[in-house]
């Protein structure tokens, strides 16, 4: 037999097994990750999150005192950095934007996952943060968002290297900058890796289920632009705060869709700076959001065209400032994806039923969505309060997230032998 007639016959067999595993239904992954969970090493690695509770906590709560306003996040970064040096990890780095990366090698013949939690948080500069416990939760702001998931993705890769347990595929944990803001250093990694990752998962939010596309997110800033002068001058008549304010009134009267799921925000203002003056430039800002990119557009035209005829109206001009524009981020169907299935899978066979899956995710897996590579977002543990002072989580289902953290690693980067 010639060497290519083998070949095609090897292609023959194996190409039935990829469909194969690629069309299995959810019950069957189940079934396939409940064996997973059961594997003495795989037992091990999720028993280590159990005996090392008192650590995790300790090292949970030192991050979380570190603040890490976006784009000042060097010193938190330090000291993940510091962690990771005492782990089995084969590369440790930081890229051009600021992204700490850390890769796990695998054996081989297995799927690049990449894990990623952000570092940055919403508070100002200079914030002293000291973390609380009570009543079964832990208090301070960022103990959620998103600090809990770094030390998810930290405490995993110890309870790998205790029970040495390997994977097929690498394992790249990427602590990344700038997502409260811009999502700048998710764009950049996904950007640079395109090709090169075959699954990605952003911890951020979430416990309970996952969301495996996301939600468009636009921001602009409109400004209403007029003479302006002293209050007691009776030439020109208005401040440019006044067709801002009738505008804004008008744009809240808008019908916003409930399906598809879409929001409107106006959540800045601004005007003169002194209080006895005229505003010749008054704006406000405007956050659109939707799963469906033509909503945002069709919103955005009618915003358009209320400021228009609201400037029109008291004799001024306005103009545009285009902040950010993000679309809606998927891939189609997606929702039937073998890695959506196989997440789905790992939740039922870890006992979270009927686990919500939405389109609605807004957070770093856009990033990776947009550029092709399949993504999800989930989190590590139930909280409440994101981005307030009085931010907190529960402790002991945390313990339980991070394992499901482990099994969602294991189970896409697939188990050596």
């Amino acid at each position: 037999m010639s060497k290519s007639t083998i070949a095609l016959a090897l292609i023959l067999i194996i190409a039935p097994i990829r469909i194969s595993a690629q069309n299995e239904t959810v019950a069957q992954l189940t079934e396939q990750a409940r064996s997973l969970q059961s594997r003495p090493e795989v037992a091990a690695a999720l028993d280590y999150i159990d005996k090392t509770r008192d650590q995790i906590l300790r090292e949970w709560t030192a991050m979380t005192e570190i603040n890490a306003p976006s784009g000042q996040e060097k010193e938190r970064a330090r000291y993940i950095e510091k962690l990771l040096k005492k782990m089995n990890l084969k590369q440790i780095h930081y890229d051009s934007v600021g992204n700490l990366i850390a890769t796990r090698k695998g054996t081989g013949g297995g799927p690049v996952v990449v894990f990623d939690a952000h570092m940055d948080t919403v508070f100002q500069p200079g914030l002293k943060i000291k973390a609380t416990i009570r009543d079964g939760k832990i208090f301070a702001p960022g103990i959620g968002d998103d600090t809990r998931n770094i030390e998810a993705l930290l405490a995993s890769i110890r309870a790998l290297d205790s029970a040495h347990v390997k994977t097929k595929g690498d394992l790249i944990f990427v602590f990344t900058v700038d997502e409260e803001k811009t999502m700048s250093g998710a764009k950049a990694f996904t950007k640079d890796n395109k090709g090169k990752v075959n699954y990605y998962v952003a911890l951020d939010g979430g416990y309970e289920g996952f969301t495996y596309a996301g939600i468009g997110i636009n921001w602009y800033r409109y400004h209403f632009i007029g003479p302006g002068g002293h209050t007691r001058s009776e030439t020109p008549p208005y401040s440019a705060t006044l067709p801002l304010a009738r505008a804004i009134e008008r744009i809240y009267q808008l019908q916003v869709p409930k399906n598809p799921s879409s929001n409107l925000n106006i959540g800045m203002l601004g005007g003169s700076e002194v209080v006895n003056a005229k505003a010749a430039d008054a704006w406000f800002s405007l956050d659109l959001r939707s799963t469906e990119n033509n909503v945002i557009a069709d919103l955005k035209k009618k915003v358009d065209d209320i400021v228009k005829d609201e400037a029109d109206r008291a004799q001024m001009t306005f103009k545009t400032d285009v902040i950010s524009e993000s679309p809606a981020a998927m891939i189609p169907d997606h929702r039937n994806s073998y890695m959506v299935r196989m997440v789905e899978a790992v939740y039922l066979a870890m006992g979270f039923e009927n686990p919500p899956i939405t389109n609605t995710g807004s957070n770093n897996a856009s990033a990776a969505l947009r550029e092709g590579i399949p993504a999800i977002s989930t989190g590590a543990g139930p909280c409440g309060d994101a981005h307030a002072l009085t931010e907190w989580c529960y402790i002991d289902p945390f313990y339980r997230g991070t394992k499901k953290t482990i099994m969602l690693e294991l189970a896409l980067a697939q188990i050596s032998n």
